[in-house]
């Protein structure tokens, strides 16, 4: 394992995840380097580690592949991170900044508690696609 202090790995941690808020770097840059930098394992030692094989991680890393999420949780609980939702950072500023922002916490002014209950559904840019003027039978396309 790595030989920094407690204090340095936070402060490494805390730049690879603002790196990737940022878009500055990958998901799979990121756990490479949390990985090369933390705790120095080689993929197949690290891949043991967390229950996938040299391959997964390699592709995980490379930004190929399909992931799962469980898998992506079991790499990042390795350094106290788990994977989660953030508001995309306007030019100029910092995910971080936006963090801060007590009024991102709250729901967008047109949202509408009701709007579950009463079975309004927006899937995507185009939510009537599927039927195309047919009526949605529950099917496959």
């Amino acid at each position: 394992m790595n030989t920094s202090t407690g204090e340095q790995r936070k402060q490494l941690i805390e730049e690879i995840m603002q790196q990737h808020a940022d878009g500055v770097i990958t998901l799979g840059v990121a756990i490479r380097r949390l990985r090369l930098e933390i705790t120095g394992f080689d993929q197949e030692t690290f891949a043991k580690m967390c229950g996938m094989s040299t391959r997964a991680l390699y592709q995980l890393e490379t930004d190929k592949g399909n992931p799962t999420l469980g898998t992506l949780d079991s790499v990042l609980r390795k350094f106290g991170l788990r994977l989660g939702l953030m508001k995309a950072a306007a030019p100029g500023q910092t995910s971080m900044a936006l963090m801060r922002q007590p009024h991102l916490a709250e729901p967008p002014p047109n949202y509408k508690a009701s709007d579950k209950a009463s079975g309004v559904v927006t899937r995507g840019s185009k939510p009537n696609r599927a039927t195309r003027g047919k009526p949605a039978t529950g099917k496959g396309r």
